[in-house]
């Protein structure tokens, strides 16, 4: 059998996101890291040598098989559309788009010309997370009752152009439908502004999944303490799963009673083992390159695509709406299209 050829790859936007990018593609194997677009140049030192271009035309007419996009959110549809036209893969930083409409724009573009096309939703590459699912999908839990996850932490003054639904609460979303294989089909959110800027700052949302199980979330920019936790609650205990050291913890249920009276009081009549599980630990960015280089080359590869992307755009403007209008939200396919243009 012939070795894979060689796959020729460009970078679209050097910033706080495309300089990892650029860093993992410089020693990615199996592709050449061929230029970088960012008409500011390299502010970071990150390029190592690879050629800066101007434009997105001159980056196509180096000739390349796919591109990573990481400029700003409102230039991820006219860059992604500029791409597939000219027959060229990409693997687009979430959020795909910053509305539906963009979104989807973009699945027509690359599905109508058979191109492969993902989003950057990095912590489905997260080790733990990536653990968590497969014990989902064989049936550890047992029936999935709630997923609850908290993303808190400092503001960030890189960004600039959304707020925290779409920059951080996209992470939660794509996540809680990527471990439990399930859709969202309602939403209610509520978001404040505290920073003095025009889009909130934090939100705290409560949803169900098309399978009746709860969701809750609450993300902000609003706290010292960075946190990343994902907890799933089933039939047979609880996982927790925190990305930022990519530990997974299990706490089963139990039958073993606790005879001592004054603990009851602390931990309930019964408690069962508490089990933290040895995870190989591989850098989630470069996991997520990996797939998407053998999704390019017709391999078999899990990837998060666009039109899983354009979902997770379509709950994250539908948080919003719930949270200005003040209601419940449905994600039913029937109601989709008055959420966002």
């Amino acid at each position: 059998m012939s070795a894979p050829r060689t796959l020729r790859a460009g970078l679209v936007g050097l910033g706080s996101m495309g300089r990892h990018h650029a860093r993992v593609l410089s020693g990615l194997p199996g592709v050449d890291f061929v230029a970088v677009v960012d008409p500011m140049g390299d502010k970071y030192g990150a390029a190592q040598g690879t050629p800066i271009v101007s434009t997105v035309e001159e980056l196509i007419d180096l000739g390349v098989d796919y591109a990573v996009v990481a400029c700003p959110t409102g230039l991820h549809e006219e860059v992604g559309l500029q791409l597939a036209a000219a027959g060229v893969c990409a693997l687009i930083e979430k959020p795909v788009a910053d509305t539906v409409g963009g979104a989807r724009r973009l699945v027509e573009a690359f599905e109508s010309r058979g191109l492969v096309a993902g989003v950057g939703h990095i912590e489905r590459c997260n080790p733990a997370l990536r653990s968590l699912r497969a014990r989902l999908e064989s049936g550890e839990l047992g029936d999935v009752y709630q997923v609850v996850t908290r993303r808190q932490g400092p503001f960030p003054h890189r960004i600039a152009d959304v707020g925290v639904v779409k920059d951080l609460a996209t992470h939660d979303i794509d996540l809680t439908g990527w471990v439990t294989g399930s859709e969202y089909v309602s939403i209610a959110a509520h978001t404040v502004s505290k920073s003095g800027r025009e889009h909130e700052d934090m939100v705290s949302a409560v949803g169900r999944l098309d399978d009746g199980t709860m969701v809750n979330h609450l993300v902000n920019w609003l706290s010292p303490l960075k946190e990343r936790f994902t907890s799933v609650t089933g039939e047979r205990g609880c996982f927790i799963a925190d990305t930022l050291t990519a530990d997974l913890t299990f706490h089963s249920n139990s039958a073993v009673a606790t005879e001592w009276e004054a603990l009851q009081a602390f931990r309930g009549v019964a408690e069962g083992d508490m089990i933290r599980y040895a995870i190989q630990k591989r850098e989630p960015l470069l996991v997520e390159h990996e797939l998407f280089r053998d999704a390019v080359l017709g391999l078999p590869a899990d990837i998060c695509t666009l039109r899983q992307g354009m979902r997770t755009v379509e709950v994250a403007a539908a948080v919003l709406e719930s949270a200005q209008e003040n209601r419940s939200v449905s994600l039913r396919s029937e109601d989709l299209a008055s959420h966002g243009s």
